[in-house]
Parts: structure tokens; sequence; C-alpha cells
């Protein structure tokens, strides 16, 4: 991948192809220009994300989850949630409709969202492991490389993966689907 594919691969917008077409030097220019747009724009964003977790603290679940779900985009979720940290986020990820969380999960690393499901309650982890397997394989495979045994035999249980493993010599998620089969 690029230099210019790698500053804007977090987009999840693809390239354009005159970006694609302009120089080594050229693209190194605009990714730089692009990083400081991105860092200009979201200047205080992580001082936001930690008042939002502190302030939520001392409001009703009740009172939280429908104000977050209404009015609170997924990244902004995810981006305090990052900031109050797993043990007070797994109680907003249990209560969370299963749709506003699976977009909240696209925002999160996927060390902390395996750490969140670990700790989540049981039936709400695997509601969101189940749903992400029939909506975003790709996403749950990541996530699954991270987490602990028994939220991975849940994933187990739940995949359906190729029948040969002749399908899997080139696929980035070998090894994790290796792991996957095992348990199976």
């Amino acid at each position: 991948m690029s230099e210019l594919q790698e500053a804007l691969a977090w987009t999840d917008i693809p390239v354009p192809e005159e970006l694609k077409d302009l120089h080594p030097l050229q693209q190194e220019i605009v990714a730089s220009y692009v990083k400081s747009v991105v860092t200009r724009k979201t200047d205080g964003f992580e001082e936001l994300y930690h008042a939002i977790g502190m302030i939520v603290k001392y409001i009703p679940h009740f009172v939280v989850i429908p104000l977050m779900v209404e009015h609170i985009r997924p990244p902004i979720a995810a981006g305090v949630c990052r900031k109050m940290g797993v043990d007070q986020a797994t109680g907003y990820a249990n209560d969370l409709p299963l749709d506003y969380f699976s977009e909240v999960s696209k925002h999160l690393d996927a060390t902390m969202l395996a750490e969140l499901l670990g700790k989540m309650k049981k039936h709400h982890a695997e509601k969101f492991i189940h749903y992400e397997l029939q909506h975003h394989l790709t996403h749950m495979l990541d996530i699954s490389e991270h987490l602990e045994q028994r939220m991975l035999e849940v994933v187990a249980r739940h995949v359906t993966l190729p029948e040969h493993a002749d399908d899997l010599l080139k696929h980035p998620h070998r090894d994790i689907i290796g792991k996957i089969r095992s348990l199976q």
C-alpha cells in the first residue's frame, strides 16, 4: 500500500484515481496536507470525548442510551468509549441497540473491542458476535484475533467457514480461521 493509501485508509473512501497518478513526492505532500487538515479540524476532540465520558457517569443509563442513539453519531460514541475505558464502556455496550453498537464497533480498535466483548454480559456479547458474523464477517475476524478462548468458542459455534483449506492459502485471516476451525 502506498503512503497516500495508508494515510487515507481510515476514511473508508477510495483514493481518487487522480491522486494515484501523482508522483510519489506529490502524493506525500497531499498525504501530509490531509493529515494537517484532519489534525486541525479534530483539535480538542479527545478532551471532548473525555468530558462526555465523565458527564455520562452521573446520568442513569436509561436516560443516556436513548439520547446517545438519537443524537450521537457512532464515530463520536466510539471516541467517548475509548476515553472512558473498557470497564465503564461495558455497561453502555450491554444496553445499546445491536445495530448501533455494530456501527460504533467499526470505529474501535479490535483489541479494545475484544476486551469489551469479554466483559459484556454473555447474551449481549453472543448477539453481537452473531450479528457481526452475518453482516460484517471480516470485521468479526479482525476482532477474533484478540478474543479470549471462551469468546472465540462462541465465534466457532456461529461461523460457517469455507470447506477446503486451499480456499485460505492467501487469506489475510488464515491464522484465526485455523484457530476457529480447531474449535469446531
